[in-house]
């Protein structure tokens, strides 16, 4: 089949790229020139594993091709994809759905044969009626079908989950859009990859739905961790008890700093605010988007406290400023809010990430950034673990207190054992597991 990939972003780039290796003819279409011949030469403008290989493979196989044409680019094509940016909307936390609407009016102009235009862009509860609206008044003879087929993409795992999802969600009530969806993801049935067809406004706030959920599954662990560090016990223990559960499961119970990324964050606030329209009170979704913003704040004030109640005048080394590992993606990560905090209190900062450095330089002043973790601790009064990158799960310790100017670890992501004895020589800190 052919597709066309309006947007070339974190979601367009992986759902294209995914698409082409699976033996469709995909063009990606976006308006940044420079990009877009970046990506024609093999380059990608993100940090996903995998996906630069992915790129060059299926550009030089001639499946996958990149332009900023996007009438060349609908030429034949099966299905039309939106998957352009839907940011917080300045002020008020609504989705900005700008560009998707700006992306429909071109699409609709340019319609000749019956064509199916699919949101994979994450949308609020009745876009897709609005984008059929639109596709209607610009071109009123036009063939097509709107489908809502939203993406559950993990960062640093994306190829994978695209390949071999949960499931696949369709929101459409055409048979044809439905033959056609079912085309497009023939290659996963291989796998019994459950396909889901839905109404379009049910496939919308699925995708909501789904990213609160486990919103609030993160802040429910992180709860747990003030508890256990108040009564003396230990949160890896309880998440390992209960996530033995089949009803809980034990994914998403690892406490930390609080969850950020270009997801949680936003789709929290964006279906907030849908309900808010409809008159439908989310107390529990609610609470938890204010939970996590004071998380961050709160981590700052651990590692103030682990620094004798004091971080004025003293260097703190942060290792890890992206959201997760394996990727380089800094939209709302919790080590913004605790280097911001910890700068306000007159601490000097300096922090290493593997991929995040080019993203930080944009966000932070006067943070040092250093090559790895033991120049980053070099005259440090305390090192902070805000991101479990595999090259800070198994750091040396002894080299570490030989380079750093007062050996304390703050353990953000619990990635070390506090009866470690390599940590004896350190006063170590960690969440929901009290402090050595």
């Amino acid at each position: 089949m052919r597709i066309t990939m309006v947007g070339t972003g974190y979601v367009g780039l992986v759902s294209g790229v995914c698409f082409a290796d699976f033996g469709h003819d995909v063009v990606c279409v976006d308006k940044d020139a420079k990009k877009v011949e970046t990506l024609k030469a093999g380059g990608i403008p993100i940090f996903e594993p995998g996906l630069e290989d992915l790129v060059r493979k299926n550009v030089k196989s001639g499946r996958l091709n990149f332009t900023t044409d996007l009438a060349e680019a609908m030429e034949g094509a099966d299905a039309v994809f939106i998957a352009v940016g839907t940011p917080m909307r300045r002020g008020d936390g609504f989705a900005d759905l700008t560009y998707v609407y700006a992306a429909t009016k071109e699409i609709a102009a340019l319609i000749k044969g019956y064509t199916v235009v699919v949101t994979k862009s994450t949308v609020p509860v009745g876009t897709g009626d609005r984008v059929e609206e639109i596709i209607r008044e610009v071109n009123p003879s036009a063939k097509f079908d709107v489908v809502s087929n939203p993406e559950f993409l993990r960062e640093g795992a994306a190829i994978n989950d695209f390949k071999r999802p949960d499931r696949v969600v369709v929101g459409t009530d055409s048979a044809p859009a439905k033959a056609v969806m079912r085309e497009l993801y023939r290659p996963l049935f291989i796998n019994e990859t459950p396909i889901m067809f839905t109404s379009r406004r049910t496939s919308e706030l699925t995708k909501y739905a789904a990213n609160a959920f486990l919103a609030m599954k993160i802040t429910f662990i992180n709860e747990m961790a003030d508890l256990c560090e108040a009564v003396g016990a230990n949160v890896q223990e309880v998440a390992r008890g209960i996530g033995l559960d089949k009803r809980i499961g034990s994914k998403f119970l690892h406490a930390g700093p609080g969850y950020g990324g270009s997801c949680f964050p936003k789709d929290t606030l964006a279906i907030i605010h849908t309900a808010e329209e409809y008159d439908v009170p989310l107390r529990l979704i609610s609470t938890t988007a204010d939970v996590n913003e004071a998380r961050k704040t709160s981590m700052a004030s651990k590692v103030v406290a682990a620094c004798g109640g004091s971080v004025d005048g003293k260097t703190i080394a942060v290792l890890g400023l992206a959201f997760k590992p394996n990727t380089d993606d800094m939209r709302d990560s919790p080590s913004i809010a605790i280097i911001e905090t910890l700068q306000a209190q007159g601490a000097i900062i300096r922090a290493t990430d593997p991929e995040a450095v080019h993203e930080a330089k944009e966000i932070f002043k006067d943070v040092t950034y250093c090559e790895d973790a033991y120049t980053c601790a070099k005259n440090a009064d305390a090192l902070v673990i805000v991101t479990e990158w595999d090259q800070f799960r198994a750091l040396d310790f002894a080299r570490l207190k030989s380079v750093m100017q007062t050996p304390v670890m703050v353990d953000l992501r619990n990635v070390y054992q506090p009866d470690d004895p390599r940590l004896a020589e350190f006063k170590y800190d960690s969440v929901g597991r009290g402090a050595n």
